[in-house]
């Protein structure tokens, strides 16, 4: 049992808070190049994510979710020919989905068909499968001529995105175009604000990475707090990042613990979260958090083994069994869990 716990603990100690396995590791299976793929896709590199999805299909080529993936990243690439046909694969292997009619009216949008992307995007509007469904909806409208439909949804755009400055500059030009002077006015002020707040918070994330490295926790904090905002799930997420990047657990579970309530679909949140309770050895609070990472990104196998390695620590061998087995087969080249997966099999046995 010592030596099990010992294989887990050093499976978590190599984790970083969105792991991925070393450029030189082979997988092997379907399921290790989709889990592959998705997160050289967590680390924006898209073109080695690509190659991933490609060798998944080859050995699985009606797999709906590597040809989803694959379809979102070949549209990061700009490859939206080729990111469509995907999508409609996943429609003939799956039928209607909100999420793909979502990304077909982008692709629509971007290839100027206006008709078409505001017929996709309006009919999942009620239900958006994202937050910004209403801010490329309303484009869709504003393109094809028809300003009014379009103000309004940029207008909603607005109240679910508040701080994303892109929707404020498109809503002050439409403002703008209709004779709003003032309502313009008040969107390009808040334009400039969020934008000037984004390259200042860019600033202050490259202090606080250099304050984690220099400075003695105490400081690296008052540096890092820059950054803390307790209405910007995105900006508390990246501060826990910085935090647990730096191995200071402790001081990332609040601002991810703000980031998950003001916004519980992050995965990046959850899985951070989980992450942080578990390197504290607070193993049933790391249980909830990475269960919701799982349930939120099922191929992301950080979160998986680390699911799997919480469980144990638990002593649920029986529910941490196929969690891990599920995480090997995410990633057959990883030795350790591999180890920790005969041990906890031959103790079933006895």
């Amino acid at each position: 049992m010592i030596r099990i716990a010992a294989a887990l603990l050093a499976i978590a100690a190599g984790m970083s808070q969105a792991q991925v396995p070393p450029p030189q590791v082979q997988q092997s299976g379907g399921e290790a190049h989709l889990s592959r793929g998705v997160q050289l896709m967590q680390e924006q590199l898209f073109e080695a994510a690509a190659r991933e999805f490609e060798q998944a299909l080859a050995l699985n080529a009606a797999a709906p979710k590597v040809h989803f993936e694959f379809a979102v990243c070949l549209m990061s690439l700009g490859r939206d020919d080729e990111a469509r046909r995907q999508f409609e694969q996943v429609r003939k292997l799956t039928g209607e989905s909100r999420y793909v009619t979502y990304y077909l009216g982008r692709l629509d949008l971007l290839s100027n068909d206006y008709t078409s992307a505001i017929k996709r995007l309006g009919s999942v509007a009620e239900d958006p499968p994202f937050p910004d469904t209403a801010f490329h909806l309303g484009l869709a409208y504003i393109s094809s001529g028809d300003v009014d439909a379009g103000t309004k949804c940029l207008e909603r755009a607005a109240k679910l995105l508040p701080r994303d400055y892109r929707v404020h500059y498109r809503l002050a030009r439409a403002y703008s175009s209709a004779g709003r002077e003032q309502e313009a006015g008040r969107e390009y002020g808040l334009y400039s604000q969020l934008r000037d707040e984004h390259k200042n918070t860019e600033k202050d994330v490259r202090e606080c990475t250099s304050a984690l490295e220099t400075e003695p926790l105490a400081t690296a904090r008052e540096v890092c707090h820059r950054i803390y905002d307790p209405n910007d799930a995105d900006k508390l997420t990246l501060l826990g990042q910085l935090f647990g990047d730096a191995h200071a657990f402790a001081e990332a579970l609040d601002p991810l613990k703000r980031a998950v309530q003001l916004d519980p679909n992050s995965f990046e949140a959850w899985h951070n979260l989980g992450v942080s309770y578990f390197r504290l050895s607070r193993y049933e609070e790391a249980r909830p958090p990475l269960e919701k990472a799982v349930a939120l990104r099922p191929e992301f196998y950080g979160s998986v083994v680390l699911l799997g390695a919480t469980l144990y620590m638990l002593g649920e061998d029986e529910a941490a069994l196929p969690v891990l087995e599920h995480a090997h087969r995410l990633n057959p080249a990883d030795t350790q869990t591999a180890t920790v997966l005969e041990k906890l099999r031959t103790r079933k046995k006895e």
